[in-house]
């Protein structure tokens, strides 16, 4: 099976739309509307099989030394085949590529990002993230994600 990750394109707006979608339903991904999605479609890769797209990630820049990987999901069925490493592997080297030297997420998937090279962290050193989708999330005051941290030296 060979997956290819490549920028995300405005054709690409449904399916990440749809996949987005389900991981919302099932609480564990803030929803995107299609509009922001079009809006955010450069901060976006996709994975592919077959010209299928099977995933998705985008960074968001949130102050000039750190980004954070948000809206990483792998459609049902292609899930533990390491198409999520490889996204996160493309973030990483964007990142870089804009010479940020911190990348960062919130997470119930810890063993996945530590499989990634990422480190749990206090999840209040953000402050950055707070003022972002914290101050729209419906878990705003309850938040159970795990901080995790990866330094791009």
């Amino acid at each position: 099976m060979a997956v290819v990750c490549r920028q995300a394109a405005l054709s690409d707006v449904g399916p990440l739309f749809e996949m987005i979608e389900e991981y919302a339903r099932r609480g564990i991904m803030l929803p995107r509307s299609r509009k922001v999605l079009e809006q955010q479609i450069n901060d976006f890769v996709v994975a592919e099989v077959d010209g299928v797209v099977v995933g998705c990630g985008s960074l968001c820049l949130l102050g000039q030394d750190l980004v954070e990987v948000r809206s990483l999901g792998i459609s049902e069925g292609y899930q533990g085949m390491g198409i999520g490493s490889k996204i996160i592997d493309e973030l990483i080297k964007q990142a870089r590529e804009r010479n940020i030297p911190k990348i960062m997420a919130l997470t119930y998937e810890v063993s996945f990002f530590k499989k990634n090279g990422f480190t749990v962290v206090d999840k209040e050193i953000f402050p950055e993230k707070v003022w972002t989708d914290c101050i729209v999330c419906p878990k705003q005051h309850a938040c159970d994600e795990i901080a995790v941290l990866k330094m791009l030296n």
